[in-house]
């Protein structure tokens, strides 16, 4: 009988960009007892969204059609992930949007480029 405890932790990797969306992948991956799934839009995240529910969710901001902050905000209306660990992972370093993000209850904000060790303990915070 599988526990809750011993199912793999669900991670959705949220990039329009299919590079970023790869290596965010492959380091994430790297963080045993994981399943990753893959949305490479907006809208694909809110599909998936109200689909499945999931530990972790790394969200890109800049994207087409529904960007990530209304991706988030949309997504935490979703009552299977309205208490998800959201990671925002993207090239927007300006602060006033971090803090935005930080209010919608992101646990952690990494601008790329993505550097692997700080990513990996970024994952692991949010899942522990």
């Amino acid at each position: 009988m599988n526990t809750a405890a011993e199912r793999p932790k669900r991670v959705l990797i949220v990039d329009d960009d299919e590079s970023s969306r790869m290596l965010l992948e492959r380091i994430v991956d790297s963080v045993r007892g994981l399943e990753i799934t893959l949305a490479d839009d907006g809208e694909a995240a809110l599909k998936l969204a109200t689909e499945h529910a999931y530990d972790l969710i790394l969200l890109d901001l800049l994207m087409p059609g529904i960007g990530g902050i209304e991706a988030l905000t949309r997504i935490r209306k979703s009552s299977a992930n309205k208490a998800s660990a959201v990671i925002i992972v993207s090239a927007m370093a300006d602060p006033d949007t971090e803090i935005v993000c930080r209010s919608l209850g992101v646990k952690d904000y990494i601008v790329k480029p993505i550097r692997r060790d700080a990513l990996i303990q970024a994952v692991r915070s949010a899942l522990a």
